[in-house]
């Protein structure tokens, strides 16, 4: 195939003002596309990349140096901002998908996207609308919010009908009330990878920027490889420890905290007793307090085990900077991982939407999903074959699968929790081969949720099977722990949605 007119787009990109002021990227686009050229596709890959453009050795760690992906994130926005520019009313795109590397050009939509319809019938949402063209138009229209270099993030707030009880109560059928869903305000992001010398782009496609705006402490480097609950261990592998300040300049407004943790330094081996009492500190925002007699290892569960704390309602003090304390306690020392701060919603938390993949994705309805996140146990996989009742397939193709678990993060209140699941029949080549069983029980922080859900019973009619279940509250540790155990074959699960009532 000659690509003619592939690369005569190709060659038009690169020609503009947008990628003639940015040689690096022009460099980087070029690369990627004649390796497609070449048919050369399959060989697309971070440590290859890494190796062959970046000039990073044999021994490149993808999990400790993320210049691939903070390239790759550069280059989305530098073509998103050139499309809806210098190269708006060109036929063919181009267009690199979240979480991928292999460049796609695409046939760019002559008619406005149609606006959100509400899910209903298990699963029938709005005609299929391509991933990439949803980011493109999205980022045209403005609706998207753009970190500097970061994957686009924009997400709907959901308001379900309030329970009439706080005993969970599972809704069995496949409708769904109205959503009553606005955007979420726009305003100031921030992520710090706290003790970190560079920057890291996670899987989820966001940047974290290196160590800034501190006072005191000192930066620490962990050698430990493994942390339990997230797909992204080099976030947890530095810290700030000591006692220590962070004084972050922000926009006025309402905003959501996320405060991520791992204790890595003491544990089975350091201690005998995992862990606990060996890290006691207090967190405070504008001189409040957030946490006090704070135990990462005892809220966690465990030492080596990534744990988020959220809190929604915070604002910048009148200064215009909002100011984080960490000081610890009992002759113990603070420390804090990664520190996380975006526009938040007055009075409850963002929604968290997460799928059992490796990348992020939006779906039909224009949600924006999380990569798997929160889980231990299990393992993924991934189908081909297409599943019925459902318009958007890839929201389906993969899941967790096994026994195992997911400790959401949440703030104090009440949520509604949605279960995905696809019943695959006589697929199911990775969880037990066809005819395989998959009878399980789910329970949220002990309650129970389903009990000996027969996935394939309950998919005869459509394969895709939604649960949602009302009033659920977060345990003492501020999680909602939802735990998938086999009762015959294994437990299953595609997508989670957790939404503050």
């Amino acid at each position: 195939m000659t690509h003619v007119k592939e690369r005569e787009e190709l060659a038009a990109v690169l020609r503009s003002k947008e990628f003639a002021r940015a040689p690096r990227l022009a460099q980087f686009l070029g690369y990627l596309c004649e390796k497609l050229f070449a048919g050369e596709a399959g060989q697309i890959k971070e440590y290859s990349v890494g190796v062959e453009l970046f000039g990073r050795g044999v021994e490149f760690d993808q999990d400790s140096d993320s210049i691939v992906r903070v390239e790759a994130n550069r280059l989305r926005k530098r073509l998103a901002d050139y499309y809806a520019g210098e190269g708006a009313g060109h036929a063919l795109q181009i267009v690199i998908p979240l979480g991928q590397y292999v460049p796609e050009f695409v046939v760019k939509q002559q008619t406005t996207p149609a606006a959100v319809v509400d899910v209903a019938a298990g699963d029938a949402a709005a005609p299929r609308r391509n991933l990439r063209w949803i980011w493109m138009a999205a980022a045209i229209a403005g609706v998207v919010i753009l970190g500097a270099v970061a994957a686009t993030m924009w997400f709907r707030s959901r308001r379900p009908q309030e329970a009439a009880t706080p005993v969970p109560a599972v809704d069995k059928s496949a409708a769904f009330p109205p959503e009553l869903g606005t955007g979420l305000p726009s305003g100031d992001e921030i992520r710090i990878l706290c003790g970190g010398t560079r920057s890291l782009v996670d899987h989820a496609g966001k940047l974290w920027a290196s160590d800034e705006r501190f006072s005191g402490g000192t930066a620490v480097k962990s050698a430990v490889q493994h942390i339990w609950r997230t797909q992204d261990p080099a976030f947890y592998r530095t810290s700030r420890q000591g006692s220590f300040r962070y004084d972050l300049p922000l926009r006025a407004g309402v905003y959501e905290l996320r405060l991520h943790f791992a204790e890595t330094e003491f544990g089975p081996e350091s201690t005998g007793t995992g862990g606990e009492g060996d890290r006691i500190m207090t967190v405070r925002v504008n001189g409040k307090t957030l946490l006090s007699d704070f135990d990462v290892v005892a809220d966690a569960g465990a030492s080596r085990t990534a744990d988020v704390k959220v809190f929604p309602d915070i604002s910048p003090a009148k200064d215009g900077l909002l100011h984080l304390e960490f000081a610890g306690e009992a002759g113990r020392e603070a420390a804090v991982s990664a520190i996380e701060i975006v526009p938040g919603q007055k009075g409850h938390m963002r929604p968290v939407r997460i799928l059992a993949r490796q990348t992020p994705y939006y779906s039909n309805d224009s949600e924006w999903w999380s990569p798997d996140a929160y889980f231990e146990g299990g393992q993924l996989a991934t189908y081909a074959t297409p599943v019925s009742g459902t318009d958007d397939q890839e929201l389906y193709d993969s899941e967790r699968w096994g026994n195992f678990s997911y400790a959401v993060p949440v703030a104090p209140g009440r949520y509604t929790v949605t279960l995905r699941f696809a019943a695959r029949h006589g697929e199911w080549p990775a969880a037990g081969g066809a005819g395989a069983e998959h009878v399980f029980d789910v329970y949220c922080n002990g309650k129970v949720l389903l009990k000996d859900f027969d996935l394939a019973h309950e998919g005869r009619q459509s394969d895709v099977v939604v649960r949602r279940a009302t009033g659920l509250d977060p345990n003492a540790q501020g999680k909602l722990v939802l735990n998938f155990v086999p009762v015959r074959g294994y437990a299953s699960v595609t997508g989670i949605e957790v939404v503050a009532q």
